[in-house]
């Protein structure tokens, strides 16, 4: 099997970063710090930066969080997106404190009206906006006409605002999600979106767990859309320190041969020919080669054969 030529799609921008066309599939990452505390929310994205992170989206729960964009931003390399639920109010908020992006997830922003405001000033700030649609919070008429969140729902779901926002409104500085916590329920909704529209797609599979049923789940999901071409940006979801997020994304770019960043190890699982201590030395040489980011490949092997 051979991966697939990358799928093209529109180019949008968040802050300096392109994403689509012919651009690299873009590592994301989102803080599990209070956006208030801005110390604590600098310092995680710093070390997010360091990973790899390429985006980082923050929590945006009330007005502080948004203000307190104005004090992280500066202390940034990486554009910021700025997470909203519920009310559209705080995502005009945290354009206005200089956010790059937005996530919005219109199933719980309640209403077209509430929506063309957030796009009207997303345009007016040069902001790209994510429309996220979500198993869990689609809107009531789908789940009657199709019973549960199969995806076609959210399929369904993301074409109706991508209508609405582009067509209706004029925006197209977009990218859409479409997020289920089961793996083929998520690679079948992200193909048939594909398959229909040719706007940017951020991949994810949503409340994927802790670290290891998380990595499992997202290696699947991820790896197989993006081994047949599908996906421009992608953020590993996990019940874990967020760098975690960013070291799996890029082993799962790295193993489907989509982008290659820093050392892969080569490893022998070890049986009782092993005559030295190679689970710590293999430790050791991943803990020592971990800052590097050129592509190179290392073996580190425990016996003769």
């Amino acid at each position: 099997m051979e991966r697939k030529p990358r799928r093209r799609t529109r180019v949008v921008q968040v802050g300096e970063v392109k994403i689509g066309g012919e651009h690299p599939v873009v590592v994301q990452s989102m803080t599990n710090t209070d956006t208030r505390d801005v110390a604590a929310t600098v310092a995680q994205i710093r070390e997010l930066e360091e990973e790899g992170c390429e985006l980082v989206r923050v929590a945006i729960p009330d007005e502080a969080a948004a203000e307190a964009l104005r004090k992280i931003l500066p202390q940034i390399r990486i554009p910021l997106i700025a997470d909203i639920h519920f009310d559209w109010r705080l995502a005009v908020a945290a354009l206005r404190s200089g956010a790059h992006g937005l996530r919005i997830n219109p199933g719980n922003i309640k209403g077209r009206e509430k929506v063309r405001r957030v796009i009207e000033a997303a345009r007016n700030s040069g902001a790209c906006v994510r429309i996220g649609v979500n198993a869990g919070s689609l809107e009531k008429d789908l789940l009657r006409k199709y019973g549960w969140p199969r995806p076609e729902a959210l399929v369904e779901s993301a074409l109706r605002w991508l209508d609405f926002v582009v067509g209706d409104l004029g925006f197209e500085n977009v990218k859409v999600s479409l997020k289920s916590s089961d793996v083929w329920h998520t690679v079948a909704a992200y193909r048939e979106f594909s398959r229909r529209s040719d706007f940017p797609v951020h991949l994810g599979v949503t409340e994927a767990g802790g670290l290891i049923p998380g990595t499992v789940k997202s290696a699947l999901a991820l790896g197989i859309l993006l081994a047949e071409g599908i996906g421009d940006t992608l953020r590993v979801s996990l019940t874990a320190p967020p760098v975690e997020e960013v070291r799996v994304a890029w082993e799962i770019l790295k193993v489907t041969g989509v982008r290659r960043r820093g050392v892969e190890i080569v490893a022998c699982p070890t049986c009782g020919r092993c005559e030295i201590d190679l689970l710590g030395l293999y430790q050791e040489v991943e803990r020592r080669l971990r800052g590097i980011k050129a592509p190179i490949k290392v073996a580190v092997m425990g016996c003769v054969v």
